[in-house]
């Protein structure tokens, strides 16, 4: 699996763990803790979750710009890492919720999300562009579809554990106050406190409050402070897990990054293992034009894959029975599944591809890309097929939450999650990869940004996934996103000879 390939990949995707541990743990819990700490609806927790998400990709153009300009990819990526570190400690702050003023709070965490997100945009890319910059040399040229997927596999190993360890802190936490974890719970202590609770609402929440405290519930208005100030509590301290495995990421990146190459160094002609041949300006302006093409494309699937943080957590939260066998589950756990599966299934893919490329027959990369977006229209089509007879948010809400009788069975967003994945790992590492060939050598960490940008105008868009999920039936919300993903699909094929032609 290892043979062909540098011996920097391995040390440069470990140091990418801990980057892939913090995006998943906010993966999992931001939209719920927001919730939950604020008291905000879907469409409004859906904006904030969707705008740091973009972020983190917008922000990678200017990580792009400014280790292109300054020259000095690693210290770009160094300064990322601590930037993403202190972000994590200022959302571990614990402070009291309710929240007495909660534009001021918001606020707060706004500003630390801005710091996670600009450490993530000077990191993510130029880390890709040196990885990139690995196979640029003849030696590991053929071997870069599949050293761009191992990388990939390898930092999602960090990414498994980060859904299992942020819930299982904020469980802990509440059971050192006497409370077990409700998912549905810290919505209807905020509609308590805020006297919009219905009247079937209302019976619910006695119920739960009772189910879940080791003492008698007389008081509802202090059960529901206190619920909401333990569990919100949990939830900071779930954040502050990602500052070690922040550190962890920085003390690989700093033993191994003497070892590691360095594109400036490419481009002013200083190191000898790598050969960059100069293009004219025709070539440079045909590479960008592809590039900028597929980037287009790409947006749809990011706009469709990253409803696993938003539309898909809260279908966990608010459809799925949190049980599977005699495992207790949370909203949160199914998180890990994609990157389990990315690491379980990149090994198979990998071999595939392998396989193919012995006879000569694997398809190129655009081909790939575009069989991607067939596959991720496939996992919506079984969500929406799954939820053809659930009821509008809105009903649920109405009721308290659905009964346990009435949702589905977890295995669909198990399996949802696994054809996702394999969408995923036939367009996320090979579109790095696709991005690390074709891009002109000026502006690799440019366009490694432009690619992570795309990235950011799918997750800008998640903000609909928000808005559809809480307004029309489940069905047609996944439907949205089967009909996004065959539309870029036959785009890709539309364009797949020009593409093939300009990567050749």
């Amino acid at each position: 699996m290892f043979k062909g390939h540098p011996k920097g990949l391995i040390p440069a995707a470990l140091a990418n763990m801990g980057e892939r541990f913090g995006f998943y743990t906010m993966m999992a819990i931001l939209v719920l803790f927001i919730q939950a700490k604020f008291g905000l609806n879907e469409e409004n927790s859906g904006i904030i979750y969707a705008t740091f998400y973009s972020s983190i990709y917008f922000l990678a153009i200017l990580g792009g710009i400014i280790a292109d300009k300054t020259k000095n990819y690693k210290r770009t990526i160094l300064i990322g890492l601590l930037l993403m570190a202190v972000g994590y400690l200022l959302m571990a702050i614990p402070t009291k919720t309710p929240v007495a003023n909660v534009a001021f709070g918001l606020t707060m965490t706004c500003i630390a999300l801005f710091v996670i997100a600009f450490g993530n945009g000077l990191f993510k890319g130029n880390l890709q562009a040196l990885v990139g910059q690995m196979y640029d040399n003849p030696e590991h040229g053929k071997m870069r579809d599949s050293g761009f997927s191992i990388f990939y596999a390898f930092i999602n190993i960090g990414a498994i554990f980060a859904p299992m360890i942020a819930p299982a802190v904020r469980s802990w936490w509440l059971g050192k106050f006497g409370y077990t974890y409700n998912a549905t719970l810290p919505e209807l202590c905020h509609q308590h406190l805020n006297g919009t609770i219905s009247e079937n609402a209302s019976q619910r929440f006695q119920e739960l409050a009772a189910s879940v405290s080791s003492n008698p519930v007389s008081d509802l208005t202090a059960f529901s402070n206190d619920y909401l100030n333990v569990f919100n509590e949990g939830f900071h301290y779930a954040f502050g897990v990602a500052i070690f495995a922040m550190l962890i990421s920085l003390g690989i990146y700093l033993k191994n990054k003497n070892n590691f190459p360095d594109p400036a160094l490419a481009k002013a002609g200083s190191d000898e293992k790598t050969t960059i041949p100069e293009m004219d300006a025709k070539e440079v302006k045909q590479r960008i034009y592809a590039l900028l093409a597929v980037f287009g494309v790409v947006i749809f699937f990011w706009f469709s894959f990253h409803q696993n943080g938003l539309s898909l957590t809260f279908f966990a939260r608010d459809y799925t029975v949190l049980k599977l066998g005699s495992l207790e589950l949370s909203a949160e756990i199914f998180q890990s599944m994609n990157p389990f599966f990315v690491v379980f299934l990149t090994p198979i893919v990998v071999a595939i591809f392998g396989w193919l490329r012995a006879r000569g027959i694997e398809p190129s990369t655009p081909k790939k890309i575009a069989i991607g977006m067939f596959i991720a229209a496939m996992a919506f089509v079984i969500m929406a097929v799954g939820s053809l007879d659930l009821p509008l948010l809105k009903e649920v809400k109405e009721m308290g939450g659905l009964p346990e009788a009435d949702k589905v069975t977890p295995w669909l967003l198990v399996i949802t999650y696994l054809v996702l994945t394999i969408a995923e790992l036939f367009i996320s590492p090979l579109g790095i990869s696709f991005v690390s060939k074709v891009a002109p050598p000026k502006y690799q960490g440019l366009m490694q940004g432009l690619w992570l940008g795309a990235t950011g105008a799918g997750n800008q868009l998640l903000v609909f996934g928000g808005l559809l999920y809480a307004g029309v039936p489940l069905w047609i919300t996944w439907s949205v996103f089967v009909v996004v993903c065959v539309i870029s699909m036959l785009t890709m094929l539309f364009m797949i000879k020009w593409l093939e032609r300009v990567s050749a």
